[in-house]
């Protein structure tokens, strides 16, 4: 009796695994993988992926994706993920704070959602000329600081079809190798800039981090233009310090 109900416990442990493994593929293919493609990556029968993604869906964990890609995540992992977007904010808001008080400018955070960075907190600047967002504004990936450092820590095909997407339906022209080339350096340094490039007159440094979830957040100090040459290199040394923080906090991956 004892061995059949350990059998029956490592059984369920073995689906929840496979059904992790299942849901980090998806997230790291947003325009959605077909069963064949899920079964290769996880390294399963296509019956069994079958199996767990059914039970998946019911759940509205995944979802077929309308344009017949296949299938992606669903709207309760958004349930889930704003959920669990409290206990980041809580967690970063110390951070948020010591930048903010080094530096005497606004810091942001910011998390990759859909298409687009959307606010999640911000400590206000020291300064009377400062910038301000408002919790929930939605900013672009390309050309925002906060973005270019998210974009850089998704594998590249990812990047480069979330850019391709926002330049489309912006109506933009981006050129993708120029952003491919963009990405390798924020890669390299850690930090990731915009200067007037989002906003006339505002310029950014932030780093991007992963939660344990796999989702990507971004901390931001954005500065008025006119002040950016004389506090440039008192903001990256915060935010370089700042960011080895947020490793030991979270022990997740930074860029």
């Amino acid at each position: 009796m004892v061995d059949m109900v350990e059998k029956t416990d490592r059984s369920g442990i073995q689906v929840i695994a496979r059904a992790a493994a299942i849901l980090r593929v998806l997230k790291d293919h947003r325009s959605g993988l077909s069963l064949g493609q899920i079964a290769a990556a996880v390294s399963l029968p296509r019956s069994t992926v079958q199996r767990i993604t059914g039970a998946l869906a019911t759940e509205g964990l995944i979802i077929s994706d309308p344009s017949g890609g296949g299938l992606r995540l669903g709207p309760e992992l958004g349930s889930l993920a704003e959920a669990a977007n409290y206990s980041i904010v809580e967690r970063c808001r110390l951070l948020l704070t010591e930048i903010t008080n080094q530096t005497g400018e606004t810091t942001d955070l910011a998390v990759v959602r859909g298409e687009g960075m959307v606010f999640l907190d911000q400590v206000p600047g020291l300064h009377r000329l400062r910038t301000v967002s408002s919790v929930g504004d939605v900013f672009p990936l390309t050309s925002t600081a906060n973005g270019r450092a998210c974009l850089a820590m998704m594998p590249e095909s990812d990047a480069l079809q979330l850019a391709t997407q926002e330049w489309r339906r912006s109506g933009q022209h981006g050129d993708l190798a120029d952003l491919r080339a963009l990405l390798a350096i924020i890669r390299q340094t850690g930090l990731a800039y915009d200067t007037d490039e989002h906003s006339q007159g505002i310029s950014a440094i932030g780093f991007a981090f992963q939660d344990w979830s796999g989702s990507y957040y971004a901390i931001s100090v954005p500065v008025p233009s006119t002040r950016f040459p004389e506090v440039r290199e008192d903001v990256k040394g915060a935010l370089l310090r700042a960011r080895k923080n947020v490793a030991d906090v979270f022990g997740t991956a930074v860029q």
